[in-house]
């Protein structure tokens, strides 16, 4: 049963004029409890900043992943062209023994 419907429910039942004032005074009670405290809601400013935040770090991520690829080429490219190294076509597998 949703407040409003049980408030009237209970203002409908009550004895006398401050038993319904208390019941009104208890609902409000329980909106406010269930409403969001000041610092619990983000700001548009709040939000900005952490798309910012996210912004600068997903661009350390980027530089990351090009640095890594980079050392990964260099490493295949001097696996490839080291002495004694068995070059093959494509399509066929670099590690089946011949």
């Amino acid at each position: 049963m949703g407040l409003a419907l049980k408030l009237y429910d209970q203002l409908d039942a009550a004895a006398d004029d401050r038993a319904r004032f208390r019941l009104i005074i208890e609902a409000i009670g329980q909106l406010e409890e269930g409403w969001p405290r000041p610092g619990e809601v983000a700001r548009t400013t709040d939000v900005r900043e952490a798309g910012l935040r996210l912004q600068i770090e997903l661009g350390g991520v980027r530089k990351e992943i090009v640095q890594s690829k980079n050392a990964l080429l260099i490493w295949l490219v001097s696996l490839m062209f080291r002495p004694g190294a068995r070059h093959c076509r494509v399509g066929e597998a670099a590690l089946s023994p011949s």
